[in-house]
């Protein structure tokens, strides 16, 4: 037999918490992801996470369900919602083309958001190097301003104002 300091003793042949098969409770799981139990609940209720087998009421999950929230982590990271995660979660089989859709569309959308970024970037580099005190009275910046109002995003207006030749882009107009 063997004891632990505050628990029942146990035999040397009694599973540890740890030990390969284990189930863990709800809270065990939250410490092993880093997820809160209610996101794990959640993931759970949203069909991410298999429900658990219950042990006196209690969740008890098997230790693959930590690689599964880690999978659903790496599917956030990459910009993945929780229902685009279902169906790259699915037999690639079962979802007749599904998955490679969803993740060429996703490539697009995360091009489109670092052009996005690109463009805001260097608008305020533009605007650090801006010799008007009042950025408003900068001829630049109105041209943006009135870009914006006629709809073009910020990408569009930029290249438009800085995609001219360079002569006519004097260190007084930016």
């Amino acid at each position: 037999m063997s004891f632990s300091h505050g628990r029942q003793p146990t035999s040397s042949s009694a599973p540890e918490v740890n030990a390969p098969g284990a189930l863990l409770t709800i809270g065990e799981l939250a410490r092993r992801t880093g997820v809160t139990t209610s996101a794990l609940r959640y993931y759970e209720e949203v069909g991410l996470l298999p429900a658990p087998a219950r042990i006196s009421g209690q969740r008890r999950y098997p230790e693959s369900a930590a690689r599964v929230v880690g999978t659903i982590l790496l599917y956030s990271d990459a910009g993945f919602t929780l229902a685009e995660q279902r169906t790259l979660m699915a037999p690639r089989t079962s979802t007749s083309g599904a998955w490679e859709r969803l993740a060429r569309h996703k490539l697009t959308e995360l091009d489109e958001q670092i052009a996005r970024a690109q463009a805001a970037r260097e608008a305020i580099r533009h605007g650090l190097r801006c010799p008007h005190e009042d950025i408003t009275q900068c001829r630049n910046f109105n041209a943006g301003v009135t870009a914006r109002l006629a709809g073009q995003p910020l990408s569009q207006s930029h290249r438009q104002l800085h995609g001219r030749p360079r002569h006519e882009v004097t260190a007084s107009s930016e």
